[in-house]
């Protein structure tokens, strides 16, 4: 048995018992001046070429699979209370929101009627996704963390780490927009009442705007944070009972909606159903693919859920499959009963039912949209309490976001932190202004867990094959997974700005070159529990497809990208090297691999 490169390995990842007998045949050169520091259990020095060697060993840092325990058998993590039926209804409670009363018409007014295409499209690339996650989510059913530590298992300690930042900056923005869409919404239910309607100060619910724009006061937002803060902290099963409350209301809220509107389709206004072409179409789909985000909300509630390695695909693929039936059937019934170019652009769906007479339909619409607004808003805030859980125990945070309450098991001081940050932004800032740079992190997690699929079935050592150069065969498929990324960014920027059909073939041609050095140099490995088929074809056309979706992001977006990404690194330099522990379950006996191409 030989040891691991000692210059890879963490201070405290080292074995204390039973020094084995140094092999020279593996051994890396290291300097004294390291060697020192690491006896006398140091931290680099903060200057120089230990720093930076420190650092980058530290990064490549990953965690191996059986240090992926849970704590929840001991009594101090949390509990397994979340059924099949609870973990569907999570996802679709994340993903169908207001945006199924608005997106469907608004993207209608562009790609007309073929807006049905645009949402079967949307969603066929986010069942590619879906299946991914429900792998990972099947393959690691025992602890929080989602795509950060499927990442952290395929990857390394600095991707992971990269992946939660631009996550967080996605769900705290988004979570603080919700909460300010939902008080607008029912502040206009409200308003249904006649002696309320126009006698609600602005600053309430709608907001009132102070220096410019640049502070926005609304009340109402963060109390509905604190009140949904307060039920998340009461406890996961309290929290799920209101989310599956809300969200069978909004499901029978829409099938009522689309049996109201199928007796008033006339299907001349589905022709032509494609009025400016198949082009349309296809951008629609770019914007309609956001609308089923939140499936991957149920692959964080891996440690709460009763049966995880059955249950977790379940309700990720039944979530996604459910919300695609239910776009279309609300595409097909606002384009059958009003022509498209007849749509409104704020409320379209609501418009429609009251220029048919059933005023009704639109009080239903507006009760669907605070029920949606709310289990969007609920579920957004349970997933980053779970993700700051994760990152807590693995040392990258502080601590105190990986205490659990030891009589509600739930992670208390993550719920209110994230529940306090999301009621500042809300109450103080019109973050609806920054919803231009949102999408980065649900991008960034979908190609990297896609990513995660294919790095976590290879087998190094079952292979013969010659790598090329100095690459590891890791590497060499690590970097074919890097080409077909940027060759898919390329491909979605020749889309977006018109450019040369040819440079669009030539990057196109690239990712499939590389795709079939993934396919025929590596050799690939049946994980246990639920298998995605078709590995590594599925997930390659899912980080492509992804990557295309990232280019038609607004340019602001990708500056985000890099900024957060430089500010994530000095965080990590700063702190979470040095406080980064093995494993929340067992510190002591467990170590984090080298690199990727050395773990067993």
């Amino acid at each position: 048995m030989t040891q691991e490169p000692t210059s890879l390995l963490p201070v405290w990842g080292r074995t204390p018992t039973a020094r084995r007998p140094k092999s020279r045949r593996h051994q890396l050169p290291i300097s004294s001046g390291a060697m020192e520091e690491a006896d006398d259990h140091r931290p680099y020095s903060s200057t120089g070429r230990p720093f930076l060697s420190g650092l980058c060993a530290a990064a490549l840092r990953r965690k191996p699979l059986g240090a992926h325990t849970s704590t929840a058998a001991s009594g101090e993590g949390l509990v397994r209370q979340l059924g099949v039926l609870e973990l569907v209804l999570l996802g679709i409670g994340a993903s169908i929101g207001a945006g199924i009363f608005v997106v469907t018409g608004t993207v209608a007014r562009d790609a007309g009627p073929g807006v049905t295409i645009s949402f079967v499209l949307a969603g066929a690339a986010c069942v590619l996704n879906a299946l991914c996650y429900a792998e990972l989510a099947s393959r690691f059913p025992a602890v929080v963390g989602g795509a950060y530590m499927y990442t952290y298992a395929a990857f390394n300690e600095i991707t992971a780490f990269l992946v939660f930042t631009q996550l967080m900056v996605d769900y705290h923005i988004g979570a603080a927009s919700i909460a300010r869409s939902l008080a607008s919404y029912f502040i206009q239910f409200l308003e249904l009442i006649p002696f309320l309607k126009g006698h609600i100060p602005s600053w309430i619910g709608h907001g009132e705007d102070f220096f410019g724009g640049v502070v926005s006061i609304n009340i109402l937002a963060p109390i509905l944070l604190i009140l949904l803060t307060v039920i998340l902290c009461y406890g996961v099963k309290e929290s799920s009972a209101v989310n599956t409350f809300m969200t069978t209301l909004k499901i029978v809220i829409v099938i009522i909606v689309v049996f109201a509107g199928v007796f008033e389709v006339d299907v001349s206004n589905w022709s032509p159903f494609m009025p400016n072409g198949f082009k349309s179409v296809v951008t629609g789909a770019t914007v309609v693919f956001f609308a089923y985000v939140g499936f991957d909300a149920v692959a964080n509630s891996a440690e709460e859920a009763k049966r995880p390695q059955r249950d977790l695909p379940i309700g990720i693929l039944g979530s996604l499959l459910a919300c695609v039936l239910f776009y279309v059937a609300v595409c097909l019934v606002i384009t059958g009963m009003v022509p498209y170019t007849l749509l409104g652009e704020d409320a379209p769906l609501a418009e429609a039912f009251a220029a048919k007479g059933l005023k009704f339909v639109t009080v239903l619409i507006s009760i669907g949209a605070v029920a949606g607004l709310t289990t969007t808003l609920l579920v957004g805030l349970y997933v980053q309490s779970r993700l700051y859980l994760g990152l807590g125990r693995d040392g990258l945070l502080p601590s105190i976001f990986a205490r659990v309450h030891q009589t509600r098991h739930t992670p208390l001081h993550s719920q209110i932190w994230v529940g306090c940050v999301a009621a500042v932004m809300a109450g103080l800032f019109n973050v609806h202004m920054l919803s231009h740079i949102l999408s980065v992190g649900t991008l960034t997690g979908y190609s990297v867990v896609s990513a995660c699929v294919i790095t976590l079935r290879w087998n190094d050592k079952g292979t013969s094959r010659r790598s090329l150069g100095n690459m590891s065969i890791w590497q060499e498929g690590a970097l074919c997974l890097v080409i077909v990324a940027l060759c898919g960014f390329i491909v979605g920027l020749c889309y977006r700005f018109n450019y040369d059909i040819a440079f669009m073939v030539v990057a196109f041609l690239i990712a499939v070159a590389a795709s079939f050095a993934l396919q025929f140099r590596q050799v690939y490995v049946d994980p246990p529990g639920f298998s995605c088929p078709g590995v590594p074809l599925v997930p390659v056309i899912s980080v492509f497809f992804n990557m295309v979706l990232f280019a038609q992001l607004h340019e602001e977006a990708w500056y985000r990208f890099v900024i957060l990404s430089l500010v994530a690194v000095g965080i990590y330099a700063g702190y979470g090297q040095y406080n980064a522990v093995p494993s929340s379950s067992d510190h002591s006996s467990v170590g984090y691999h080298g690199v990727p191409s050395e773990a067993p």
